[in-house]
């Protein structure tokens, strides 16, 4: 059985599944005490965005988006993030049988890995799976949909045109849910910052592809776009869960990489 091993475990994630799960755990908390509307946390989207950076600096977003992920009881989850250790031509689907987290190994829906390779033709490209993007994002799967199907999808030069039918056509089966894994901009001071990441904010909060090309420096921009045009197809409503920077967390404001989580729902 081939297993997609861990490759940024105790890096950008804790390695130990308790460390972990007293994160996530104190986030809640965090939630459960201070947010204002708690009807959000009832919500039940059909895709999210979030963050891939390390957790001590994007988990609190992220883990926002991925509690709601969690009242859909999905049978499927599918990781969708950018490629940054390998140029890759196109959108690579992790062929794998098995997907290696702390918590234990999430199992690969191998029938739609096969179905999407044959009907997108879609390549698997081993390498372009070393990849953080969508990594860190399956300690929050194994935590919040622990019986989940996963299929982890990376894309590097892509048309997000052609990616948007591959999530269009996931999103026809109720069953399945989409994480598009992006971080915004990267290293400006923390005014620059907010200026540029408001541009890709705004744009997908108002489903405005034409303003995420304005400015938007989000490394997952493709698959921004690509669930811009899917929510449009589809008339998922945007509901922006958290934002916040790097700073938040180093108190440093003078290189600083910002974090959005957002929920469409259907």
């Amino acid at each position: 059985m081939s297993t997609r091993k861990s490759a940024v475990c105790g890096q950008f994630y804790p390695a130990d599944p308790k460390e972990i799960s007293l994160m996530f755990e104190h986030y809640n908390r965090i939630l459960d005490s201070h947010l204002s509307d708690k009807t959000l946390l009832n919500k039940k989207p059909r895709a999210i965005i979030v963050p891939h950076a390390g957790y001590i600096y994007s988990a609190f977003t992220a883990n926002i988006a991925f509690r709601l992920l969690k009242n859909t009881n999905a049978r499927r989850i599918v990781v969708i993030g950018p490629s940054h250790r390998v140029y890759l031509r196109g959108t690579s689907v992790s062929d794998f049988d098995e997907y290696e987290t702390p918590f234990g190994m999430l199992s690969i829906d191998k029938d739609l890995v096969h179905e999407l390779r044959d009907k997108f033709e879609l390549d698997f490209v081993p390498e372009a799976h070393h990849e953080h993007s969508t990594e860190v994002q399956m300690p929050f799967v194994k935590t919040y949909d622990k019986e989940a199907l996963v299929v982890e999808l990376v894309y590097g030069d892509e048309d997000p045109a052609k990616l948007a039918k591959v999530i269009e056509y996931l999103l026809n089966d109720p069953k399945t849910v989409v994480v598009i894994s992006t971080d915004l901009s990267h290293y400006y001071d923390i005014n620059k910052a907010k200026r540029l990441d408001n541009i890709c904010l705004n744009a997908i909060e108002n489903l405005d592809i034409h303003m995420l090309h304005q400015g938007c420096e989000a490394c997952g921009k493709i698959g921004i776009e690509a669930m811009l045009i899917v929510a449009k197809a589809k008339e998922l409503k945007p509901v922006m869960l958290d934002y916040r920077t790097s700073a938040d967390a180093s108190n440093d404001e003078t290189q600083v990489v910002g974090y959005t989580s957002t929920a469409f729902i259907g």
